[in-house]
């Protein structure tokens, strides 16, 4: 893919520039993204400036190393999660999404009202109906010998799970999926824009009826929310609905992915994990450090520096959970993958701003994989497939499996 040059500020140094950074928003690849190309980026400086990182094709100063994501993350004070999203600036909007891109001291009084709809406790509560909708989908496949697991399960069934909990219609879920494809893996601006618009319109309308017609669902949440006794605004009701959208119908639809393209590929680690499936939560914690799909952004607004290297206002920082979750300065031999390693990964943000969704994500994940496992025998990537991946958020484009069924 071809963007235009820019003028390279005068505060980078020249050697810190990559024109050949390959986690380009909208473009996809055959090649590895973890082994081969994630391991080439460790290969350079610390913290490079990639000329094409940011949704768009524009410039983003990106960390490597876990130590120094962790530093960012903490420092609100010099860098800011607002705007780290293109969508509202695209469409002229003025609201954000919330409270992923609030900054202190807005963030906590948001939080704290978001918070009490996605404890340990509330997930919990989800845990049969989550496993009757994993169980429905393996068991209308199992008997055919394969599946494309992207479209037939990774979307499908997260996707369901998340629209019980908004109250929307499951009649809408190609749609839903065309928009949400369009706002995460395309580099054209104006696909970008028109998804955005689509996604603010119903929301919009979903919005209006939710005040009209309480349900108990999480729209009737945020238009009953209050902040410091008062009701959200219409921006912040917008912001925070199209926030649970993003993170509702694709997040773990890609972790899903990897771990199951990990698992086709690696015939032990499913074998260990089929004799002991109480490992796999701890699983998922190595697949979730070894296979970091996810970058979010943050803004610097103060001058600073990190590791030797100034920042300046207005600078785009890229946080890369693929690169972060395998720094060799973090992680003994990081392109393995160890189901019993136990590592402290950043797959769901770090800080104040750790995934409000990160009890609902890790629960999906883990009865995914238990059904799956206890219903489907051993399964591999079909013969001759080659894995191709979108890029930014990385994700297989397809994951056709096979297996010999049951008799």
């Amino acid at each position: 893919m071809m963007f235009p040059e820019q003028p390279i500020p005068d505060h980078v140094p020249s050697e810190l520039v990559r024109k050949d950074f390959p986690f380009i928003f909208g473009t996809t690849t055959t090649r590895d993204p973890f082994d081969d190309m994630t391991m080439k980026v460790h290969e350079g400086p610390d913290i490079i400036y990639a000329t094409h990182a940011y949704p768009g094709g524009t410039a983003a100063w990106v960390p490597r190393r876990m130590a120094h994501l962790r530093e960012i993350y903490l420092d609100t004070d010099h860098f800011s999660s607002t705007d780290f999203s293109p969508f509202s600036k695209l469409v002229g909007g003025n609201w954000i999404n919330s409270p992923a891109e609030l900054d202190p001291p807005a963030h906590g009084p948001f939080r704290q009202m978001v918070n009490p709809a996605f404890t340990p406790k509330a997930m919990a509560a989800l845990e049969d109906k989550i496993r009757q909708y994993a169980v429905e989908y393996v068991d209308a496949f199992a008997a055919r010998g394969e599946c494309e697991f992207m479209s037939e399960f990774a979307f499908e069934f997260p996707i369901k799970v998340f629209m019980e909990l908004m109250g929307l219609p499951l009649d809408r879920v190609a749609e839903f999926m065309e928009w949400e494809m369009n706002l995460l893996h395309n580099h054209d601006l104006s696909k970008i824009a028109e998804a955005t618009n689509n996604v603010l319109a119903y929301l919009g309308s979903e919005i209006e009826d939710r005040r009209a017609n309480p349900r108990n669902d999480l729209i009737t949440f945020g238009v009953q929310g209050r902040i410091d006794g008062r009701a959200l605004t219409d921006d912040e009701l917008l912001g925070f609905m199209f926030n649970l959208f993003i993170g509702g119908l694709d997040t773990v639809s890609t972790n899903m992915g990897l771990h199951f393209r990990h698992l086709g590929g690696d015939r032990e680690d499913q074998a260990f994990l089929r004799a002991n499936p109480s490992e796999i939560p701890h699983a998922i914690d190595e697949l979730m450090r070894a296979y970091g799909a996810v970058t979010t952004f943050r803004t610097c607004k103060k001058e600073t520096e990190v590791a030797g290297v100034r920042f300046m206002p207005g600078d785009k920082v890229a946080m890369s959970t693929t690169l972060a979750g395998r720094d060799p300065d973090e992680f003994d031999a990081p392109t393995e993958v160890r189901l019993d390693r136990r590592p402290r990964h950043v797959g769901f943000g770090f800080g104040i701003h750790t995934c409000v969704g990160m009890h609902l994500a890790r629960r999906e994940l883990r009865i995914a994989m238990e059904e799956f496992l206890a219903r489907i025998p051993e399964f591999r990537i079909a013969p001759g497939h080659q894995v191709e991946c979108h890029l930014g958020m990385i994700q297989p484009v397809a994951l056709p499996l096979v297996w010999t069924p049951a008799v």
